[in-house]
């Protein structure tokens, strides 16, 4: 039920997200449309109460319970950004809106920009790893917990390596080539520009 649940919510992530920016941009109801996309974290709200009421149960902590927590953990780290990508995108196809500036790709910029991207990444990581210290206190010390600590190794692994990306542009910036052909575009908040974010 737990990996199903998972796979229900991105799929009505994703929904909510085309509603929400159509009936924004589209149908010209920007109200409405913020309204659908602020419904966005009721997904995760519910998958954490199915989750420990699973548990709850009597249900042996397994992958799946790990998988709901890092799913919600990635969800609240990177579900902004990716929001304010596609309503960036949105704004720019469909309300005559400036194009997204793609990501910077050299110098101070790029860097900057990495560091950002590394904060999503660490942000989601973390709150996985508070998800699943609960999970893990919840079931108690007479419980088979060594799953969840599993998936909490695996959060620290993806945090280490995006603090050693990260590190290694700032200490090794990428120049730019000396004829100056390829441009820096600017990095903008609305997300890594022309790449997806998420």
């Amino acid at each position: 039920m737990i990996v199903a649940l998972v796979a229900a919510a991105e799929v009505a992530f994703w929904v909510l997200l085309a509603a929400g920016l159509a009936v924004r941009y589209v149908v010209r109801m920007p109200r409405t449309g913020l309204a659908l996309l602020l419904c966005e974290p009721l997904l995760e709200v519910v998958l954490l109460v199915a989750t420990a009421t699973d548990l709850r149960n009597g249900a042996g902590p397994d992958w799946r319970h790990g998988l709901a927590a890092v799913y919600v953990g990635f969800t609240v780290g990177l579900g902004p950004a990716t929001l304010r990508w596609a309503d960036a995108w949105a704004a720019h196809r469909f309300a005559g809106g400036r194009r997204p500036a793609r990501a910077p790709r050299y110098g101070r910029a790029r860097t900057v920009h990495e560091w950002r991207t590394a904060g999503r990444w660490i942000l989601s990581s973390a709150v996985a790893l508070a998800l699943l210290e609960c999970a893990v206190r919840y079931v108690g010390p007479d419980g088979d917990t060594g799953v969840l600590r599993a998936w909490q190794e695996r959060m620290l692994w993806l945090i280490a390596v995006n603090l050693v990306i990260a590190v290694s542009y700032t200490l090794f910036p990428k120049r730019e080539p000396r004829d100056g052909a390829a441009a820096n575009p600017v990095d903008t908040e609305a997300g890594a520009g022309g790449s997806f974010p998420r």
